[in-house]
């Protein structure tokens, strides 16, 4: 192997090591944003009046379209966030 066949190999396995670190990097980031948008469900399941015996089938009438959501309240709560 030449000196500069050798430094490309070189970059070439420095490239795939810091891909990788980015690919480990992304898998962990990903895991945090589902912990985060897990959380977040959990905390807003729990600050309704559905008991849990009901939630599901509140959630499939809704998915059903057989219950209205109260979008006026919820472009309220939105506005608060941003």
């Amino acid at each position: 192997m030449t000196a500069k066949t050798a430094k490309v190999q070189s970059e070439i396995d420095r490239a795939y090591a810091r891909q990788a670190e980015l690919q480990a990097k992304i898998k962990e980031l990903e895991a945090k944003r589902t912990e985060l948008e897990n959380t977040e469900i959990v905390e807003l399941v729990r600050s309704t009046s559905i008991p849990l015996d009901n939630l599901a089938a509140v959630l499939q009438m809704l998915k059903a379209g057989k219950l209205q959501a109260n979008t006026e309240k919820v472009e309220a709560v939105e506005e608060d966030i941003t």
